[in-house]
């Protein structure tokens, strides 16, 4: 929530499909240029680093983390007024 815009919105979708558990997050954030969405999930990286904000940049690092330890296949966007989209696919468990 720190992240997006006065009033803004987050949105969580799950479903089921093809044996794949999918997982969706859409926020109502500032405009992310599109290929800057890429290194925000490197560790310490953010869109403007505001000194003493007591953030980090390691949230979007950490959720690339947790998709990679469980086979899941990660996807981001930037949504064209603002914000961006991440999907993650899990593998179906066996």
């Amino acid at each position: 929530m720190h992240h997006n815009v006065p009033d803004g919105k987050v949105e969580v979708a799950t479903r089921l499909a093809a044996g794949q558990a999918l997982l969706a997050v859409t926020n109502t954030g500032p405009v992310v240029p599109p290929e800057e969405v890429d290194r925000l999930f490197e560790p310490f990286q953010r869109m403007r680093r505001v000194a003493d904000d007591a953030h980090h940049g390691l949230g979007l690092s950490i959720v690339r983390a947790i998709a990679v330890a469980h086979g899941a296949v990660l996807t981001a966007h930037a949504r064209p007024r603002g914000g961006f989209t991440v999907e993650i696919s899990f593998p179906a468990m066996p």
